[in-house]
């Protein structure tokens, strides 16, 4: 669906809609999601910093996709900024199967993104390498720096446990500022639980309890590798968790 000011949603003409500048996305199950103001902010603070419609529009737009969400079942929704027109739309697309665990190619897939920072620009090609990591035989890729410095998934933030610490990559690393990340941040500090950036290869991941952390499957712990051999780590808090991010879905508004 497109968005124009005064007309709101109005159904697509059939097409790839073209180059995004912008895109965001989460779970929305039986009418309950995790962080929704979240993914608001980062969605029209990056408009924002493309230059994209004014304000106001951005605001009656976002009112729009809430009264237009799904209440029932489960979704997996996309709003976009189109690269050439500006143009706001709203992607209402079904969730797939959940999974409680992901198998991960190891072999260390340069990071291929030109906006890493920005979710949109790069959706194309991390799609292609996901697809590469299907082929062998796994459902996520780890990105990493020149250095071979884990970045993150094509499609998730990489969380992982060094005895009761919790680690992730340095901010100062081209990443995107990952809402369910931020959520599982914000509950270990309350906990405290000591939280460290530290730099990390993929083969230093070894034997580690290792999370891929993301809006629409939450917590998924890595039950195993494929591409170099290593092993997955036992998983001794990811169930815990996986429960409380669960438990933290909310209503979505009225509009």
């Amino acid at each position: 669906m497109t968005w124009t000011p005064g007309s709101g949603l109005t159904p697509a003409a059939t097409g790839d809609g073209g180059r995004l500048v912008v895109a965001d996305s989460w779970l929305v199950r039986d009418g309950r999601v995790r962080a929704y103001g979240r993914h608001r902010e980062r969605f029209l603070r990056a408009c924002a910093e493309c230059g994209g419609p004014q304000p106001r529009h951005l605001v009656g737009f976002w009112q729009d996709v809430t009264a237009a969400l799904p209440r029932t079942g489960a979704w997996f929704p996309r709003v976009e900024l189109a690269a050439d027109t500006l143009e706001l739309r709203l992607l209402l697309r079904h969730a797939p199967p959940l999974a409680t665990g992901v198998r991960v190619w190891a072999a260390g897939q340069l990071d291929p993104r030109a906006v890493p920072r920005r979710k949109g620009p790069d959706l194309d090609t991390l799609a292609g390498v996901r697809r590469r990591a299907s082929g062998e035989g796994a459902e996520e890729a780890v990105l990493i720096a020149p250095s071979g410095v884990v970045l993150e998934a094509a499609t998730a933030s990489i969380l992982w446990w060094e005895d009761d610490t919790l680690c992730l990559p340095p901010p100062r690393l081209p990443l995107l500022p990952g809402v369910t990340v931020g959520l599982v941040q914000e509950r270990a500090l309350r906990l405290g639980i000591r939280i460290a950036h530290r730099e990390r290869t993929v083969a230093e991941l070894d034997g580690r309890e290792v999370w891929l952390v993301n809006a629409l499957h939450g917590i998924r712990p890595v039950t195993g590798w494929t591409g170099r051999p290593m092993d997955a780590g036992p998983v001794v808090h990811g169930r815990e968790w996986r429960n409380w991010l669960d438990g933290i879905m909310e209503p979505l508004p009225i509009g």
